[in-house]
């Protein structure tokens, strides 16, 4: 269980980091030219600080794995992460349009990747809590 802890902790890094790279990606700086301001930055803020939570999550895993499973706070930080991420999940589903992806290679692949590893990360952490 320790070591699926770090390597999430890890993929967690990762996916932080893939943030940055979302202005670019979604083209930003042209999409939200007929934005008002307060929802172009509301829009850049909010990405930094989901980001940065998510960073902040897979640095606990890396750093901290022991704790989160040995220990009866750990294990309700590991509820907390399950419930984040179950809702995550949820979103998946009821917060975007299947017309972004269904019917589209690329983007259907990524929609089944994603709801993937949200579903696993749910679980993940929710085995941690009942069961470590």
């Amino acid at each position: 269980m320790e070591i699926q802890l770090k390597i999430t902790g890890v993929v967690l890094i990762i996916l932080a980091l893939v943030h940055v790279l979302f202005p670019r990606y979604f083209n930003w700086k042209e999409e939200f030219q007929k934005v008002s301001l307060v929802n172009t930055q509301m829009m850049y803020v909010h990405t930094f600080f989901i980001g940065f939570t998510v960073l902040l999550m897979g640095v606990l895993c890396v750093s901290a794995t022991e704790e989160l499973i040995h220990t009866a706070f750990g294990r309700k930080i590991a509820l907390g992460f399950s419930v984040f991420w179950g809702i995550r999940l949820g979103i998946q589903f009821f917060g975007y349009s299947v017309v972004l992806w269904k019917g589209k290679t690329f983007e259907t692949i990524v929609h089944i990747v994603f709801v993937v590893l949200w579903l696993y990360l749910t679980l993940l952490f929710l085995y941690v809590y009942w069961h470590c």
